[in-house]
């Protein structure tokens, strides 16, 4: 739906996440008052922060550490995980291999997904079939990198039940043959200093306008330094600026289908800045093989019909992926 809204709401989700899972729960005070808050968050703006996340604030900083160390790199260390066709469209990606609308961004990156095992999902999975490619510097990247990845899950699982539960729906509806085997995405990106760019290669911004493609996006921004910006139903681009002990989160288009246009997936674009900096997002996605069409609780509340066709996640995914990577 959206709004003109100035400025991106913070919610605290501590008691939340403590009852979320106990059926027992259902008419809570603290409960009810973080999912109204959720359904609020989702209408007006389509982003929101979370803090009180139970994410402990070491692991945070020592993954944005990591990443950090990694693109300090030479080039020829980097380019040994370098993202081909061959390894799954997972690996490490050059400033400007990625595309948004046609447009090189200023940023370099290391993409990776659930891993995924060949033939398991026939000619849909093919494009995306591998494991991830984790640098031998610094040593503990990849025992950080999955710690991260298993608690952001599980988080991600929790504020979806919230957001069912925010749509009217049972708890459970992101669950089981819809989101109950996630596919999720990590990006590690690092966006450089505009004047650190050949001049030839440069555009102005770190990532362009765009929308996130699955269900809840989870943001680990670099401290004290401001580039995300949301755009609100006026055209305003509006900042989300680092907070300490939060996430960003955003929803995706497939929460957009499924909750039949009661959510809209908001545009956002990351603008260069005059320091170095690195940003952690984590996409918790549907099922590989979902097939996503509105929810009958959402139709009920948008005139009874369908807005959206139906969409196989995995088929959305992989067409996206690789329309927007230049090797």
């Amino acid at each position: 739906m959206g709004s003109d809204f100035q400025a991106i709401p913070i919610i605290d989700i501590s008691a939340f996440l403590e009852k979320i899972d106990d059926p027992r729960m259902g008419d809570d005070k603290e409960l009810l008052e973080v999912i109204r808050q959720l359904d609020d968050a989702c209408k007006e703006a389509g982003f929101f922060y979370v803090k009180g996340h139970g994410i402990p604030d070491s692991l945070v900083k020592e993954v944005k550490d990591a990443t950090s160390k990694f693109f300090n790199l030479p080039y020829e260390e980097k380019v040994k995980i370098k993202m081909t066709p061959a390894s799954g469209c997972r690996g490490y990606q050059e400033v400007a291999e990625n595309v948004t609308l046609g447009k090189p961004d200023m940023h370099e990156a290391i993409d990776c997904y659930r891993e995924m095992e060949a033939g398991k999902y026939g000619a849909l999975g093919q494009p995306l079939e591998g494991s991830n490619l984790w640098p031998d510097y610094p040593s503990n990247f990849k025992v950080v990198m999955e710690e991260y990845i298993c608690l952001l899950g599980d988080l991600s699982r929790k504020i979806m039940r919230g957001i069912a539960l925010a749509l009217g729906g049972p708890p459970d509806a992101f669950e089981g043959d819809r989101a109950g085997d996630s596919f999720w995405v990590m990006r590690l990106i690092g966006y450089p200093v505009l004047s650190d760019i050949p001049e030839m290669q440069r555009t102005d911004t770190g990532c362009g306008a765009h929308t996130d493609y699955g269900l809840l996006t989870l943001v680990n921004q670099d401290d004290e330094i401001s580039a995300l910006q949301v755009r609100n139903r006026s055209g305003e681009w509006i900042s989300a600026p680092p907070i300490p002990g939060t996430f960003v989160c955003n929803i995706g288009d497939m929460l957009k289908i499924w909750s039949n246009g009661l959510y809209e997936s908001t545009l956002h674009r990351v603008i260069n800045s005059p320091k170095y900096r690195v940003s952690v997002a984590f996409f918790y996605e549907p099922n590989f093989d979902a097939a996503v069409e509105p929810f009958d609780f959402c139709m009920q509340k948008t005139g009874g019909t369908p807005k959206f066709g139906k969409v196989v996640y995995g088929e959305h995914l992989a067409g996206k992926v690789q329309n927007n990577f230049r090797y």
